[in-house]
């Protein structure tokens, strides 16, 4: 499990950014991480705001998509 910060949310579209605290994570280059809102588990992207904490989980078996967050949750 990942810790970080929502850097953005694109409501409209139903996706988001997450900025981990970790940034060994991301691939060279990349300053943070996708997700959708089909990845946020106890609601939905509805519930999560800018600057928000969050616990998620890096999924990166999509070859040509790439790395992404799932299981995000807000604390």
């Amino acid at each position: 499990m990942q810790n970080g910060t929502i850097k953005r949310l694109v409501m409209e579209k139903g996706f988001g950014f997450i900025t981990p605290d970790d940034k060994s994570i991301l691939p060279a280059g990349k300053e943070d991480l996708f997700f959708h809102n089909s990845g946020v588990v106890e609601g939905t992207i509805d519930a999560l705001k800018e600057g928000q904490r969050v616990s998620f989980e890096v999924d990166n078996s999509d070859p040509v998509k790439g790395i992404k967050a799932v299981s995000v949750k807000g604390e």
